[in-house]
């Protein structure tokens, strides 16, 4: 066997002659023993689209992300941690909690995924922090998704295979997942299985790849919208309720201990009663006050006072109501004498859009009884005359 040296040579007809035997005998040993080429050779080219398939490629967007991820490490703010990270620091919902209690100490005896949870009910109430509560308490990861972002099957496709045994997959606003995704998620939740189609027409086949045991959580504020092969595929199905003003109570002042601002038990009782029974809306308000009291009071702890004068400046009663649902119910009185009035009509004396008033202000005013809808229109009830300061007799009269 000839041996290459860095040093110059003497005798060229000597370096002819290694160049000449050798060195392909050499290489071709080398392509034998190479692993890569040989697996290389062996896919197929349907089996090399399955997997092109389950390897989701990243935009451009999300590869710039991922760099300046990668680079520079967001700074934690406190308002981050005003989730509560345990079901014994989660506030309201005394049933779902016991329920979920009982269900996480089940899965975790029997070393078992959590079965499939679908969570419904007006937004704002909690039901994305109750995910990562439940992945809390499994020891497991939770990713969490929206149901428009998952526009093409590889973009499902790549989350279900890189989940891990027992992770969490919680997708929000699940009643908005295209149909072709949402055929994807079948077998997945029943069989852990992932079906890939290769091919078309008479040469079509199904791949089949074995996923690991998952736990898909699902919140959707139109459980009506969800279709019934998807909803029947969930164990558990809960109902999101609205909260008191207790339990909201206590979340403005654990809220308000997490955000190192001070406030008496009378602050956080004025603005629980303004919260709409929505815990977001009383983080909400907190943080405003809290800019009020900083401001104007000085950085003083947020008493009673001081908590209906900020409300007061941002236009929010004693009710929860704003400027907005005032405006709809004072038309609806001095305009229409009560009504009834129709939903287009209404529309056009307060220059709202027709769905905003349906889909945003009138839920709400249906729930306190501030207004009624007949078959003729709205009519606005006798506590709404009051709450505005109109005479009940008027209200009767215009009822009648």
């Amino acid at each position: 066997m000839a041996i290459i040296s860095s040093k110059p040579n003497p005798n060229p007809e000597g370096d002819r002659t290694a160049q000449n035997s050798p060195v392909v005998p050499e290489k071709t040993a080398s392509k034998k023993r190479s692993p890569k080429a040989a697996s290389k050779k062996e896919t197929s080219p349907e089996m090399q689209q399955a997997l092109d398939l389950l390897q989701a490629e990243a935009t451009p967007e999300e590869k710039l992300a991922d760099e300046l991820a990668k680079n520079e490490a967001i700074p934690a703010t406190v308002d981050v941690n005003i989730r509560p990270k345990n079901l014994a620091d989660y506030i309201g919902q005394k049933d779902l909690k016991e329920l979920l209690n009982i269900a996480i100490a089940a899965a975790k005896s029997r070393s078992s995924a959590l079965d499939h949870l679908l969570l419904y009910g007006p937004p704002g109430l909690g039901k994305t922090s109750l995910a990562l509560i439940i992945a809390q308490e499994m020891g497991v990861q939770c990713k969490i998704t929206s149901a428009p972002a998952l526009e093409r099957p590889r973009d499902v496709a790549g989350l279900l295979v890189s989940l891990q045994q027992g992770d969490i997959l919680f997708i929000d606003e699940i009643h908005r997942l295209p149909s072709v995704t949402e055929e994807i998620l079948y077998p997945a939740m029943e069989d852990y299985r992932l079906d890939i189609t290769i091919g078309k027409g008479q040469g079509a086949r199904i791949r089949s790849v074995q996923l690991n045991k998952f736990t898909l959580i699902g919140a959707t504020t139109r459980i009506g919208s969800l279709s019934s092969p998807l909803r029947d595929r969930f164990g558990f199905v809960q109902h999101f309720r609205f909260y008191e003003q207790d339990e909201l109570t206590q979340i403005v002042s654990r809220s308000a201990k997490i955000l190192e601002t001070p406030i008496h038990d009378d602050g956080a009782i004025a603005i629980a009663a303004r919260s709409r029974g929505t815990p977001r809306i009383a983080n909400r308000l907190l943080k405003r006050v809290r800019d009020y009291a900083e401001v104007k009071a000085k950085g003083e702890q947020i008493t009673g006072a001081i908590a209906e004068s900020a409300l007061e400046l941002f236009n929010v009663d004693p009710k929860g109501l704003d400027w907005i649902d005032r405006k709809l119910l004072t038309v609806l009185i001095e305009n229409f004498n009560g009504g009834p009035a129709g939903l287009d009509t209404l529309a056009a004396a307060t220059g709202e859009d027709a769905h905003t008033i349906e889909e945003v202000y009138e839920p709400y005013l249906l729930q306190i009884g501030y207004i009624n809808r007949t078959p003729r229109g709205r009519v606005a009830t006798a506590a709404a005359w009051k709450h505005l300061g109109y005479p009940v007799q008027t209200a009767i009269a215009g009822l009648l």
